[in-house]
């Protein structure tokens, strides 16, 4: 009796877990196919390739944009490698869609991709404007990001490992740098996109993809 009690108990344990993954599943909205650039647009210099079903910069400095829609209130999820040698990154709430590689930089906000840099300018941070709170990234390994975009709150993790929390209003350093972001807020929801650095600079992304936050 009790060994049917307990595999009951196992069973309905297995089911509610399978349940709760195929639910997360369901609810993550893949944006980059794998196949081709639909619903992405490309301004400023350099480009976007697609190589074995993953994207890969090249040139710069340019963007990649996510087309249909402003976002807000969503976690984006990006899977990235070359980080320990490269620099790239990935904006969020900008506020219309741009026609440029700079209007993004001043007037959304960039969470760096690099690795190398100083605890303002590296992995995980709203580039120039937050402290990294770690650096859990793993050379020649792919990294998962995860930038949640909370009302005006923006929480980014590396490898599940918090890096920024910020809120809109909260201090900021002053600009020191003619290539740093203007300061100043930003909005709840923006188009997304994803920047090629430029130069010899290359990163690749084998994921982007959406995660609708609880309300």
């Amino acid at each position: 009796m009790k060994y049917a009690k307990t595999l009951r108990l196992n069973l309905l344990v297995l089911t509610v877990a399978t349940f709760f993954c195929a639910c997360q599943k369901e609810k993550k909205q893949e944006i980059f196919n794998g196949k081709d650039l639909t619903n992405w647009e490309h301004v400023g210099d350099g480009s976007f390739t697609i190589e074995n079903g993953l994207l890969k910069t090249q040139g710069g400095m340019g963007l990649l944009y996510y087309t249909p829609e402003k976002l807000g209130d969503v976690t984006i999820r990006v899977v990235y490698k070359g980080a320990d040698q490269n620099n790239a990154g990935v904006f969020i709430r900008i506020p219309e869609q741009p026609t440029e590689a700079w209007m993004p930089v001043n007037r959304g906000y960039e969470v760096q991709i690099d690795d190398r840099e100083d605890e303002f300018h590296k992995t995980g941070v709203l580039y120039s404007l937050t402290k990294a709170k770690a650096a859990p990234g793993i050379p020649g390994e792919w990294n998962t990001m995860e930038i949640t975009l909370d009302g005006t709150r923006t929480i980014v993790k590396v490898n599940d490992v918090l890096v920024t929390d910020f809120t809109e209003g909260d201090p900021v350093p002053e600009k020191k740098l003619d290539y740093e972001p203007d300061r100043g807020p930003r909005p709840a929801q923006g188009y997304i996109g994803l920047q090629n650095h430029g130069g010899d600079d290359v990163i690749y992304f084998k994921e982007v993809s959406l995660i609708p936050l609880k309300k």
